[in-house]
């Protein structure tokens, strides 16, 4: 046994000499003891001479973050024209000047202009991520120089510098801990752990994950309470802060499915475009003889009916309403794509604390001998139930328990306040849980401190685990309080208080198994006790405080889900959406909440130190089977999204530290928190929830699927239109007929009443099926089956009605100006019914709350017929375009054509029904018989 230890000792002698010796980047400094850190940075408790500190700082270079390589304003420009609808536009407008119809190529070119705009101002936002890390670094600190302390700008610090902390300060490097007094230290932005973190000096496990690393403080994080020393182990690009930033330049953006799908379509559409337009000059040339300035112009009537102008505005409109309508859910959309993605999201990795819990913490459970209760009530409010197994007790009948709250209360700085409506605590979170607790049972907090003086105090400091204070009330008595780590306070205590007020001797080892019991349910379990003191002591003795302690219960606190998450993680579910829960938490606290959010297998966590063990293939299984994830860091929370991303699933993921800053620009929609989220966070992110509530996040997962619905309609209105227009001139072009509308009128046609039409599609509500069902996958193309088949159908139907009006009228006796003015009206007044049609891709159309539509839908219907009443009677539009003024019944034989349309149309839905009714139970009788 002795010759084993000694080996092992000497590996680990060993192991703190390689440590020392190692280059300054690679040492595991968390791992040293704190002499040895000092050694192996040639430093002293005085800190550096200045000299040596300028010698150094020429070695390492200033202690700030680098800046990365920015595309110049031109670059950016010139990307944002990179588009082949932007191509089309162009070409468009370039058609219409060649035309001469210069008004609608300002038009065109107007909508150009504004889609480079935008793209070119949210990307200039984007960048700004890096820059607001760059700000989380401290501008000054205070340091030992020469063995005197003096206060310097933060980008001189050197490794080997001795830096002085106090509560409020925020820490300026990368610090190994060598002198703590009751320090506690805020870091959120880098672990994602929801309360400050007690420091010591003691070195920890080599492996230690970041939130366990307790000898270190880490640039960027804020001090809370208490004072320490510290020695400057890393610096700018070195520190785990300047890890990050190297991440988050190193990750480039991800563009939308939408995106990715505009892209693709507008590469076909461009390409039969061409194959087409070229086809037809062609055939008209060498094979009808047109003349080529005749047939030139005719296809370029053909261009500009094929061409879809008012889509990219539309798409852009469509995303702003959908931006506008999630500013009033409390989220603020800052890139216009964005809101499109989250109707394709089918997996949301949510940040727990303040998201998914209150941000709160709350006393749920009090123990006493004998007996447990449970604590209701909602944050820091002085309002809750008393229960024992879901029946209210009255704490009045039961000493143990207020004696219980009032000693939590009196040994304890923190004080509750009422804010703008709300209740708040001044000082530390878990405190105020305690005077909140106090208060629920009956006490009043502000009489309890008067009748019972505090005399002395010792505050809480990591090394002894415990704060104890003294207290004296009006008749002279004196009383001890104590609260602390259960496990401390137990082996300070020889007796425990009774349920009937008296005492007994503690029994340990059943108190410990409830304080498993407590932890298992993922509450924090502080131990309270208490002891009467001899009259007229004046101070605390540290030495003595354990003496004569009586135990009087334990204290579970919580930060409690939200009840609107949890009816939000059930509609997620519903709708196929995974919802995954990332934090810097412990593993049992994650599972508890998990459980109580209605998580999938909540029991099955995954740790930060469980990723590092996994190659790829092994967490990608794992990953999409486990929904909680704890003690993770910002490469464990950027190898999940990766991995789930690698499956083909969309991420959403919501952060609000630095640390999540890469995980939210690799996901396909990063969402940060507006109120408790860093600066870098919401530069990284595509959206804000100004809230920081995950209802708000299925609410705009509600409105991301809604603006994608309304998307496919306006596409599935726009392209039949311009089907139908471009298979009348091909039809008459093949066939040797009269065009039955004339170029320069397809233009009014497209700009004016097609994408007037297509806009009131943007305000359409919510299908009512829009969270029932699974989540698109991200390859779905905009043009599915369903559509192509709509597109043929609708514009054959275009196609005969355009025909028909012409021919009619040239039957009924008409000049060819009059039968365009018919087959041009008639187009119009199809496109009027085809819009109350496409509302419904699915369900009929003709029912009461169809035929009243939108106030959108009224309005563009009206601001449409009045312009083509303009359009046939106005002797200024006759001279434009051509047109002549029809009769009443040349107008009612045009409406009859609109309503034959409709009529089409919902014949064709049924069918589709049918269809689809008949398929789902041929299926279904297939399945029977294998399952019997």
């Amino acid at each position: 046994m002795t010759k084993a230890g000694g080996t092992v000792a000497g590996r680990e002698v060993e192991h703190q000499m390689d440590q020392r010796t190692a280059p300054v980047g690679e040492r595991q400094w968390h791992a040293l003891a704190a002499e040895d850190a000092l050694v192996s940075l040639s430093g002293d408790r005085r800190g550096l001479r200045d000299d040596e500190a300028v010698r150094r700082l020429a070695e390492h270079g200033p202690n700030k973050l680098p800046e990365g390589k920015r595309r110049g304003p031109l670059m950016r420009l010139l990307g944002q024209l990179n588009n082949l609808l932007i191509y089309i536009l162009i070409v468009a407008a370039l058609v219409t000047a060649l035309m001469g119809h210069w008004i609608d190529t300002i038009v065109i070119f107007a909508v150009v202009v504004a889609n480079t705009v935008i793209g070119f101002i949210q990307e200039g936002k984007a960048e700004e991520a890096l820059e607001a890390i760059r700000h989380m670094l401290s501008p000054r600190a205070a340091v030992l120089r020469n063995g005197v302390r003096k206060t310097i700008p933060g980008e001189e610090l050197v490794p080997g510098d001795i830096v002085l902390l106090e509560a409020g300060d925020r820490v300026p490097a990368d610090l190994r801990l060598i002198e703590t007094r009751g320090v506690r230290i805020e870091e959120a932005a880098l672990t994602g752990e929801s309360v400050p973190v007690e420091k010591t000096i003691a070195p920890v496990e080599e492996n230690a994950l970041l939130g366990d690393r307790s000898s270190m403080a880490f640039s960027g994080t804020m001090v809370t309470s208490g004072s320490a020393r510290g020695l400057v182990v890393a610096t700018g690009a070195g520190t785990e802060i300047g890890r990050i930033s190297g991440m988050l330049a190193d990750i480039g953006t991800m563009t939308t499915p939408l995106l990715r799908q505009m892209d693709i379509f507008a590469r076909y559409l461009s390409g039969v475009i061409v194959v087409l337009a070229l086809g037809i000059l062609a055939f008209g040339y060498f094979v009808r003889d047109y003349p080529f300035s005749e047939i030139f112009v005719a296809v370029v009537g053909l261009t500009v009916a094929a061409i879809p102008e008012g889509l990219p505005a539309i798409l852009t409109v469509t995303l702003a309403i959908g931006v506008q309508g999630m500013a009033r859910r409390h989220a603020v959309v800052r890139k216009l794509p964005a809101i499109e993605t989250l109707g394709s999201v089918s997996v949301i990795c949510s940040d727990k604390t303040g998201t998914l819990t209150r941000n709160e913490m709350l006393v749920a459970s009090l123990s006493v001998a004998g007996d447990a209760f449970a604590l209701g009530g909602t944050g820091y409010a002085p309002e809750g139930r008393l229960t024992r197994e879901d029946v209210d007790v009255d704490p009045g009948h039961h000493p143990a328990i207020r004696e219980l709250a009032q000693a939590a209360m009196l040994c304890n700085d923190a004080s509750l306040s009422w804010n703008d409506a709300t209740w708040a605590v001044e000082g530390d979170p878990m405190e105020g849980a305690l005077v909140a607790a106090a208060a629920k049972l009956g006490l009043d907090p502000d009489a309890e401190r008067e009748a019972w003086q505090r005399i002395d105090a010792i505050p809480f400091d990591s090394q002894h685990r415990f704060m104890a204070t003294l207290h004296r009330d009006g008749e002279g008595r004196q009383r001890i309080f104590v609260k602390g780590a259960p496990e401390r306070i137990i082996e300070m205590c020889g007796r425990e208080r009774t349920a009937d007020g008296g005492e007994e001797a503690i029994d340990a080892e059943g108190w410990r198994d409830r304080i498993d019991e407590i932890a298992g349910r993922g509450q924090r379990v502080l131990a309270i006790a208490a002891r009467e003191e001899s009259e007229g002591a004046d101070a605390l003795v540290f030495d003595e405080v354990g003496r004569g302690l009586i135990l009087l219960g334990l204290v579970g606190m919580i930060d409690p889900p939200r009840e609107e998450a949890i009816a939000a993680v059930a509609e997620c579910r519903s709708a196929g959406i995974k919802v995954k829960m990332i934090t810097g938490d412990h593993a049992l606290t994650a599972a508890a909440i998990a459980r109580q959010l209605g998580l999938e297998n909540p029991g099955d966590v995954i740790t930060g130190r469980d990723i590092d063990g996994y190659d790829q293939e092994t967490l990608r299984e794992r990953a999409l089977h486990a929904s909680v994830f704890a003690r993770t860091s910002p490469e464990h929370k950027l190898r999940l999204v990766e991995a789930l991303q690698a499956q083909g699933l969309v991420v959403a993921m919501t952060g609000d530290g630095v640390n999540d800053a890469p995980a939210l620009k690799r996901a396909d929609i990063g969402i940060a928190m507006g109120r408790k989220g860093s600066e870098a966070a919401k530069e990284a992110a595509e959206m804000v929830l100004l809230d920081d509530n995950f209802a708000s996040l299925e609410a705009a997962v509600k409105a991301g699927r809604t603006v994608y619905d309304n998307l496919r309609k306006a596409v599935a209105f726009l392209l039949p239109i311009n089907g139908g227009e471009s298979m009348s001139l091909i039809a008459a072009l093949l066939i040797g007929l009269t065009l039955p509308i004339s170029p320069v009128q397809i233009l009014w046609v497209n700009m004016v009443s097609s994408v007037v039409l297509a806009m009131s599609l943007a305000f359409e509500p919510a299908e009512p099926d829009v969270m029932k069902r699974p989540p698109r996958r991200p390859d779905e193309r905009i043009l599915n089956a369903f559509l192509v088949w709509r597109i043929v159908f609708v514009s054959i139907l275009f196609l005969a009605g355009i025909f028909g009006a012409f021919y009619w009228a040239l039957e009924g006796g008409n000049d060819v100006e009059t039968a365009r003015t018919m087959a041009v009206n008639a187009l119009v007044v199809m496109e009027i019914f085809y819009l109350f049609a496409v509302r419904y891709l699915d369900n009929p159309s003709i029912t009461l709350k169809g035929v009243l539509g939108t106030p959108a839908v009224l309005i563009v219907v009206g601001a449409v017929t009045a312009l083509q009443f303009l359009f046939t009677y106005a002797p200024l539009m006759h001279f434009f375009f051509d047109t002549r003024p029809l009769t009443l019944v040349q107008g009612l034989q045009v409406v009859a054509i609109g309503v034959a349309v409709l009529i089409a149309l919902e014949i064709e839905k049924m069918v589709r029904s049918l269809l689809a009714a008949r398929r789902a139970s041929l299926s279904s009788a297939r399945e029977g018989p294998r399952e019997a």
